[in-house]
């Protein structure tokens, strides 16, 4: 009897094998019939950072059958980070043919010129709303909650008193609220109303036979499930895009990022489509994804030049022990200084994308982290930086006002969108924001510890009105704990409520001529007023 018993439950367990590999291939489909599943006007949200956790393999199959057919058209786009993809063709530029988007709801445009221009060019509603905002809507639709209410994007162009988020005319003329203003216990919020989602598409690494999705080889973990948990929540449909299908118990319980009743079907990615992203020449980079060390002389020290000049400043402000978020441009070049001077191991940095530690890469690949100590899902981290978590935070500045308002979301024309800059800048008990002086290709050498310009850049960064309020310098000042810098190649300068004051300028500068011609105010001058150590620019 044991051994008869035994030997029906072998073959019992065969049977059951054999039907989940064949439920599991009835799920696994192709790009095209994934595109063929989106409806027309349907609100998509799609997984990413710049160019990781895209499902590259159902976007290009999405823009082909746009093309081809003319469907699926008129889509709700919602994605928590800019899809910027590989800065040409990629993540959001798929979707950049008129007709194709019906309204955008994103943090930022970056690398996403296509889509960008038809912002621009009014073909449709755009709303440019805080990162981690987004991040958190996900949690609160999965959750049935009616939205999030947060003190980020007060007194910014987010605020209803100013724009509302709205970033193109179209959004304006609609008459859409996306953000509403409230009062609870006296103390004013603003709450982001929830929104159903119609479809979920993501990226992760494997999937086993049951449908569990697991991020090994990703650098980043995202909002996988909270954008799956969102779709299910609002009856739905998830679409995963993987490397490859194994066998159930290949994965473990505490691997799985979205367990499998969660998806509906799965794409196999192909070639390119399903790198791990698209910043560097190898497809797949490990210790970014935490599976593998790269020795500290494998990471590319910074040039020398002004980029270094102010990152090399810009790092002074940094303590022993402190916790730290570095932006995109020359304050990712920050991590680069703490390297060569030995004091990387000193301090914890951090990404928005969810990495804490190791030192962030930059460029295409901003998100991601050599050596990370541990990568966490952006709602968890945004968590943590709402909360007040980061002693010192690091992003660059397109436009300055006298009152110490910063715009990085919209200038010369262009949109961009605020990406985490709201989020971070707001809540960071010390904001340094970091970039050249002026714009628009200024020449300048250093020579025997001194800065020489011999072009300067056409377009004023400081400026008498920023076109869009990223960062509300008034605001900072209310909140008496925060602590405001400014820092470029040639002088330093910080917000007082009296407005903002000049303390130091590089060797080399005339202070007249080179700070203040360049002006569109007149900044407090600290008396006395300080010089840039030398030992900067050597």
């Amino acid at each position: 009897m044991c051994g008869e018993s035994a030997g029906s439950q072998s073959r019992e367990n065969r049977r059951d094998g054999r039907d989940r590999v064949r439920k599991m291939r009835q799920r696994v489909i192709t790009g095209r019939e994934a595109a063929a599943l989106i409806p027309d006007k349907s609100t998509v949200a799609l997984s990413g950072f710049i160019g990781f956790g895209l499902a590259e393999e159902v976007l290009c199959a999405m823009e082909e059958a746009f093309l081809e057919t003319g469907h699926p058209r008129g889509l709700n786009l919602i994605s928590v980070a800019g899809l910027g993809g590989d800065g040409k063709s990629r993540g959001f530029n798929h979707f950049g043919h008129p007709g194709m988007v019906g309204r955008l709801y994103a943090s930022n445009l970056s690398k996403a010129d296509k889509l960008a221009y038809l912002v621009h060019k009014n073909e449709f509603p755009a709303y440019l709303l805080p990162q981690g905002v987004l991040a958190q809507q996900f949690r609160a639709i999965a959750g049935k909650k009616p939205g999030v209410v947060s003190r980020v994007g007060l007194h910014t162009f987010v605020d209803p008193r100013v724009e509302g988020a709205r970033a193109n005319r179209a959004a304006r003329d609609a008459g859409d609220e996306v953000v509403e203003l409230i009062e609870l216990h006296g103390e004013e919020y603003l709450f982001y109303p929830a929104f159903p989602v119609d479809v979920a598409v993501i990226k992760g690494t494997l999937c086993d036979e049951q449908g569990n999705l697991a991020c090994g080889k990703e650098a980043l973990r995202l909002e996988q499930f909270e954008m799956a948990a969102a779709a299910k929540s609002s009856g739905g449909l998830v679409i995963a895009q993987v490397e490859r299908i194994v066998k159930n118990g290949e994965i473990h319980p505490k691997q799985v990022e979205v367990p499998g009743s969660l998806i509906d079907f799965f794409v196999i990615g192909q070639g390119e489509n399903r790198r791990q992203q698209f910043a560097i020449e190898s497809p797949y980079e490990p210790s970014w994804a935490g599976n593998a060390r790269t020795a500290p002389e494998g990471i590319p020290p910074m040039e020398m030049g002004i980029r270094k000049v102010i990152a090399r400043r810009a790092a002074r402000e940094i303590r022993d022990g402190d916790f730290v978020n570095l932006g995109i441009g020359i304050p990712d070049g920050i991590s680069r200084v703490l390297q060569e001077e030995g004091r990387i191991e000193k301090v914890t940095l951090s990404v928005e994308s969810g990495v804490i530690g190791g030192v962030p890469a930059g460029g295409l690949a901003t998100g991601a982290a050599y050596n990370p100590e541990a990568i966490l899902t952006q709602s968890d981290m945004f968590a943590l930086y709402d909360g007040g978590k980061i002693d010192f935070a690091c992003l660059g500045g397109a436009q300055f006002d006298p009152c110490g308002n910063v715009n990085v979301s919209r200038f010369n024309g262009k949109v961009t969108g605020p990406g985490g800059f709201i989020n971070i800048t707001q809540n960071a008990k010390k904001v340094c924001f970091a970039g050249s002086f002026t714009a628009g290709d200024p020449r300048i050498r250093i020579r025997d510890g001194k800065l020489i310009i011999e072009k300067e850049g056409t377009i004023k960064k400081f400026c008498r009105e920023v076109e869009q309020i990223t960062f509300s310098g008034r605001y900072a000042m209310e909140q008496a704990h925060q602590k405001v810098v400014i820092v470029t190649e040639r002088a330093v300068l910080r917000l007082t409520p009296k407005g903002l004051v000049l303390t130091e300028i590089a060797p080399g500068i005339d202070l007249q001529k080179d700070i203040l011609e360049q002006m569109e105010f007149s900044p407090i001058v600290a008396e006395p007023l300080q010089c840039m150590d030398r030992a900067l620019f050597l």
